[in-house]
């Protein structure tokens, strides 16, 4: 059974940083992309970062380019969300996802089939 847990979130205020983990356990022998998501109260589900099985590719959602950056740890089975110049915008419950072994890398939540409980992140203004 696959098993990822965030951690990282909290109460921060307006340009501060944050940096989310999600530790991966179970099944995780084969190659797989990663991804964080976010959903603020009464929004959908939205795209944040994803990154490929290797870490050689990379993409971000434009609200977060250049102030987010994913990476892994594949020997470790984590993944990394570092987050600077958070706004309150920013704020809602960041979920990191796992694919199946055929996605190379997904910006939506169908090419994801294991997701985590979630971590919330408050950016005060």
């Amino acid at each position: 059974q696959v098993r990822l847990v965030e951690s990282g979130g909290g109460l921060v205020q307006a340009g501060g940083s944050l940096r989310l983990s999600c530790a991966v356990s179970g099944r995780t022998l084969s190659t797989y992309a990663m991804g964080w998501f976010r959903q603020a109260p009464g929004k959908e589900r939205e795209f944040v970062a994803a990154i490929s099985w290797s870490g050689g590719r990379t993409v971000e959602a434009d609200s977060v380019k250049g102030r987010f950056t994913i990476s892994r740890d594949n020997a470790k089975d984590t993944v990394q969300l570092q987050m600077n110049s958070l706004q309150p915008e920013d704020t809602a419950v960041y979920y990191c996802a796992r694919s199946p072994p055929t996605i190379i890398i997904a910006t939506t939540p169908t090419g994801y089939e294991y997701w985590g409980q979630g971590t919330q992140v408050t950016v005060s203004s």
